[in-house]
């Protein structure tokens, strides 16, 4: 008994029919009639439309959020009017003291 491949035929593939088979099985096709064809892009428009929007709508929330938990977090601390002004605490270091 000789065993038959059934899904791929090696030996066809030096003229190219396994690589067509393939091709065409993951090769989406478009619908031949005129209005199937533009509602089927309609469709694909209106979902790009909507993915567009529900990344927009999520970005804006996650500022939104973001944004109003440093205002919260930062509480009632005063902020500094000039850029050249830091709020820390400093030790004044006298000279006479050896470097470590």
């Amino acid at each position: 008994m000789v065993a038959q491949p059934r899904f791929f035929d090696f030996s066809r593939l030096g003229n190219g029919v396994f690589q067509t088979r393939v091709r065409a099985a993951f090769e989406p096709r478009k619908p031949r009639h005129r209005l199937l064809r533009f509602a089927l892009g309609m469709v694909g428009l209106a979902l790009v439309v909507l993915l567009v929007l529900f990344g927009v709508v999520v970005g804006a929330t996650m500022l939104v959020f973001g944004i109003g938990y440093k205002l919260l977090k930062r509480g009632s601390r005063p902020v500094a009017r000039d850029a050249r002004i830091v709020d820390a605490q400093y030790r004044v270091i006298d000279k006479s003291m050896p470097a470590r």
